[in-house]
């Protein structure tokens, strides 16, 4: 995969989001986490990720995935790999 910007993360993490959550309006902040959103819970934090994995062509460990605080570090994980 080609090297992404910042915001080309953030417009395909949005996409995966707003399909996991049904809503269209769902706008991602790097400080954002699971308390922002509601029925963010564990399995739809599994979904995500694999969403991830697949739309970005990457794979996670258990240790990344661990280290994810917010949706900053997601972008900032996904940066890293794709770089």
């Amino acid at each position: 995969m080609s090297l992404l910007t910042e915001s080309q993360i953030y417009k395909r993490l949005t996409e995966i989001f707003r399909e996991a959550f049904f809503r269209d309006d769902l706008r991602l902040s790097a400080s954002m986490t699971a308390r922002d959103i509601d029925g963010w819970d564990s399995l739809k934090q599994i979904m995500i990720l694999v969403s991830v994995e697949q739309r970005f062509n990457v794979k996670f460990s258990t240790k990344e995935m661990d280290n994810l605080h917010c949706v900053g570090d997601l972008v900032t994980l996904i940066a890293a790999k794709i770089g």
